[in-house]
């Protein structure tokens, strides 16, 4: 059976590394990797590659940045071109970026059945283009892999049920197994002059906030204010330092601004951080993982569970809320919940074992 993985972003490779290992141990599946290169800098993809020992992609789509419409369509006719070219038996895809959407449309077209990880999530936000994706996208596949029983119920209401697969999370996989070794080889506390549990781990790239001057200079505020009481490292994303030069916004010298970290440094940030403030999907429940508390600064997540067992508060781009929410983590860290909403950390190894099903 010849599978297409078919990924772009910085996400998608640290679950495809886990899923990818478990396909590479099993010699009636064939794995063909297509990277659409919308993650292109080196920091944000090569580097994915090489410490999570992903195998090499066999195409390299380069699409790069553009409009949403501009990158979908390039990304659509490209995948299309390829998928020709391999004639696959399924395509296996991840989360919820313009690389999912067209890579799931591209396919349905051609009559390739579409195998979907980290389905049935939802924001019930359809002004976020990646809520847009992740239902489209969902609703073309016939294997949709759930990490979590709320995502089984979201599918089962649009009446998805019949594709739904509760495997769990393979973040989860991947952060059970890459921890040791990242251990073993970054100390990002010794390399920008950290003290372990005594600094605030930010995130900031999504539209919603880069693209609107007011919440973007609320964040930048309030992380400078917060910032006078405790360290602040921010990686920045690329398009994040874009916005804040456009709107002249600028974070104080305590705030101390990081390129991309590369997947083993910053989980190895995430560990050892007092709190985490961000607008990342993935890294909230990272945070989770690692018992490291969060601030959100979205008006809603999908990873709901995080809220519910108090390791979570969305605090939108509101001064107040975000200055409170970090103030309380930082004088009271709940205590850890016994209950396992991600699974048993052998997702991967579940997903490939329904792959298997059908060679």
């Amino acid at each position: 059976m010849k599978i297409c993985t078919i990924i772009g972003a910085r996400p998608q490779f640290v679950k495809a590394a886990a899923v990818s290992a478990q396909i590479a141990q099993n010699p009636s599946l064939e794995e063909v990797i297509i990277h659409t290169g919308q993650h292109y800098d080196p920091d944000m993809s090569d580097v994915f590659f090489k410490e999570l020992s992903i195998p090499k992609e066999k195409y390299n789509l380069s699409i790069g940045s553009g409009s949403h419409g501009d990158q979908t369509g390039k990304m659509l006719a490209s995948i299309e071109c390829a998928l020709i070219s391999e004639r696959p038996d399924r395509i296996l895809i991840y989360g919820d970026t313009n690389s999912t959407v067209a890579a799931a449309l591209a396919a349905i077209k051609l009559h390739i059945p579409v195998a979907h990880v980290e389905a049935g999530m939802r924001s019930f936000n359809r002004r976020m283009p990646e809520e847009i994706n992740r239902v489209v996208t969902d609703h073309i596949s016939d294997m949709n892999f759930c990490s979590t029983e709320p995502a089984v119920q979201n599918l089962k209401n649009e009446g998805r049920g019949f594709t739904a697969l509760l495997v769990g999370d393979v973040m989860y996989d991947c952060a059970m197994k890459f921890i040791p070794l990242a251990e073993k080889q970054c100390d990002p506390c010794a390399k920008y002059g950290l003290e372990k549990n005594n600094y605030i781990l930010m995130t900031c790239h999504r539209p919603a906030n880069t693209d609107n001057r007011d919440r973007l200079e609320s964040i930048v505020k309030a992380v400078n204010d917060i910032s006078k009481n405790i360290p602040v490292i921010y990686p920045a994303h690329p398009r994040t330092k874009s916005y804040l030069e456009k709107y002249n916004l600028k974070f104080s010298e305590k705030v101390k601004i990081l390129p991309p970290m590369s997947y083993f440094e910053m989980i190895m940030a995430e560990k050892s951080a007092k709190l985490i403030l961000t607008d990342s999907g993935g890294i909230q429940k990272e945070a989770f993982f690692y018992e490291t508390p969060c601030v959100t600064m979205r008006d809603e997540t999908e990873w709901t569970e995080t809220i519910e067992m108090g390791w979570n508060v969305i605090v939108g781009a509101d001064y107040n809320k975000i200055v409170e929410a970090v103030d309380s983590f930082a004088k009271c860290k709940p205590e850890y919940p016994k209950t396992k909403p991600y699974g048993d950390g052998n997702a991967s190894g579940k997903i490939v074992r329904h792959l298997l099903k059908e060679s």
